[in-house]
């Protein structure tokens, strides 16, 4: 087998690497990965097969009392919750727990399935034909069990623990997302609702402010003069975000330090209006 290898290769004193072709050693066959593809073809041919002939078994049984669409639509559900159970139970194959439920809901829909394919059987008066087909949805499961199994890398109690809290630690992070989502929402409205109530008469910036209000050590400088109000506004509207810098926009414009969780509360009110 040819490989492509980069060598370097120097013309009149100057260096490059150049590719060449070079004889490469041909890697033994993987028989291993060449078996487990093998049978996991089979099992997916298997598992094709019964949900064929259990679908087939359980319209035609349905197909008694309603029509055949809805029949066969319906008898197709039989084999497709079992095999999802069985898909969710290899997604938590390292979760013994989270895992127990998807397999026990597995076994009780697998055996409501061959039931219905064997009441198909006993009803059209071939008892026998109803088990043996029962017991071709049992094979299909049993085989991909098997098959699922056996790629299921084992893994000692530690590590399981390990990778559970590794989990746990993911799984919280994403459940914070929603949870600060709800919090900024209900905040904002709460600012809104206090914005409203309070009316525009509620500037803490004003020159006549009494000296109960929290904001009171923030005066206007002059008659006329930008308020804090109005610069927070102004350095808004010039995609100034960050609020130690519009603080210090707010103090160069208005002569004086303004009182920093004014400015935070003014940012707060701009960003939920926005």
């Amino acid at each position: 087998m040819k490989t492509t290898q980069h060598v370097p290769h120097t013309v009149d004193g100057k260096t490059r690497m150049v590719p060449i072709e070079v004889d490469a050693p041909t890697p033994p066959r993987d028989w291993d990965h060449f078996v487990l593809t093998a049978v996991t073809g089979i099992a997916v041919l298997v598992l094709t097969a019964s949900v064929v002939w259990s679908t087939a078994s359980i319209g035609d049984l349905l197909a008694r009392a309603v029509i055949e669409p809805a029949a066969y639509g319906a008898a197709v559900v039989f084999d497709l919750a079992w095999i999802a159970c069985m898909a969710i139970e290899w997604l938590a194959r390292y979760d013994d727990d989270r895992a127990a439920l998807p397999r026990r809901a597995g076994h009780v829909m697998l055996l409501l399935a061959m039931a219905a394919v064997y009441a198909h059987g006993k009803v059209a008066g071939y008892w026998e034909i109803g088990l043996i087909g029962a017991a071709v949805s049992a094979l299909a499961k049993g085989l991909w069990t098997v098959v699922l199994r056996h790629q299921t890398p084992p893994l000692d109690a530690r590590t399981r623990a390990w990778i559970q809290a590794e989990l746990g630690d993911a799984g919280a992070s994403l459940a914070m997302i929603p949870v600060r989502r709800k919090l900024q929402r209900a905040q904002g409205q709460v600012a809104a609702e206090r914005a409203a109530i309070a009316g525009p008469d509620s500037d803490p910036d004003r020159p006549d402010q009494s000296g109960s209000d929290p904001d009171a050590d923030v005066i206007g400088i002059r008659p006329g003069a930008v308020t804090t109000k109005d610069a927070v506004r102004i350095a808004w509207d010039s995609d100034i975000r960050d609020p130690q810098a519009v603080i210090r926009y707010v103090a160069k414009v208005t002569g004086g330090v303004p009182s920093p969780d004014t400015v935070r509360r003014y940012l707060h009110a701009l960003k939920v209006a926005g």
